[in-house]
């Protein structure tokens, strides 16, 4: 594990072999959701020895349709996260994406997430890099493994060294992602954390309807494999009733499924060490 996130868990006991999981729900939609949600999964983790970043959108600006929920409100969103994260002692991320919230979002969070549509914006991805916290950068559905190194490189001309990378799919016709799992370890040849997005990468985008579709029924599959392939960490969306999540609710897991999913990763995780 990287020293930067040897630091960032440091308030945490876990078993040191063991993935890290970043997950949450795909927005702040209540402070009683997000309490909820962050308190189920930290126990989970603690059971289990997993390291746990709580993650949660305080804005949501990629959204297919106009008419789509976007946020409760930046401050009161972000304050929300900030209250989990005392209440349950946990470091914490959520996305940005503009050079503005970057600044406004490093005042509450540890990890600045990069949107997999952004990941080539110069710009945001050096001024993220210049606040001084981590940087997990998803990689674009349009560019490859290989090709993530610039991204790398941008950030750390800020001075950053605190970069991760992940993993969401690459966009296989107009409606459908599919999965390389080359892309792991070729995103691990920049001495950098990889993250595999479990439920993003089960996405079909551009429905006619106005809103993303999604197979969730895989997460499990996709989760399995990654680890397999070596990723470092898991990135997992879920929700206590995702039929009724104001965001992406077509591709999270279940809240209740979560920890049986865990327990059958952490063995794997054991036995390709």
């Amino acid at each position: 594990m990287n020293d930067f996130l040897k630091d960032l868990f440091a308030g945490q006991e876990y078993d040191k072999d063991n993935f890290f999981l970043i997950g949450g729900p795909c927005v702040v939609e209540s402070e009683e959701m997000v309490l909820e949600i962050a308190q189920k999964i930290s126990s989970i983790c603690k059971r289990l020895g997993i390291p746990f970043v709580f993650k949660a959108s305080y804005r949501k600006a990629n959204r297919t349709s106009s008419g789509s929920f976007t946020g409760i409100g930046d401050d009161l969103a972000l304050g929300i996260i900030q209250k989990a994260a005392k209440k349950f002692n946990l470091p914490t991320t959520t996305d940005i994406h503009t050079e503005q919230e970057a600044e406004l979002a490093a005042q509450f969070v540890d990890i600045l997430q990069i949107p997999a549509f952004l990941c080539r914006q110069t710009e945001l991805l050096i001024t993220a890099g210049k606040t001084g916290r981590i940087i997990n950068v998803k990689k674009g559905q349009f560019v490859s493994g290989e090709s993530m190194k610039f991204a790398v490189e941008k950030i750390k001309s800020s001075g950053n060294q605190k970069i991760m990378l992940t993993e969401r799919g690459t966009t296989f016709g107009y409606q459908d992602l599919v999965v390389d799992y080359r892309n792991i370890p070729a995103m691990k040849e920049n001495g950098v954390p990889v993250i595999m997005d479990c439920t993003h990468s089960l996405q079909q985008p551009n429905q006619s309807s106005g809103v993303t579709g999604g197979n969730p029924k895989l997460i499990a599959t996709i989760a399995k494999a990654a680890i397999a392939s070596g990723a470092d960490g898991l990135f997992i969306e879920t929700h206590p009733d995702p039929s009724c999540a104001k965001s992406d609710g077509a591709n999270m897991l279940r809240l209740d499924l979560l920890e049986d999913l865990l327990v059958q990763l952490v063995k794997i995780r054991k036995a390709v060490l």
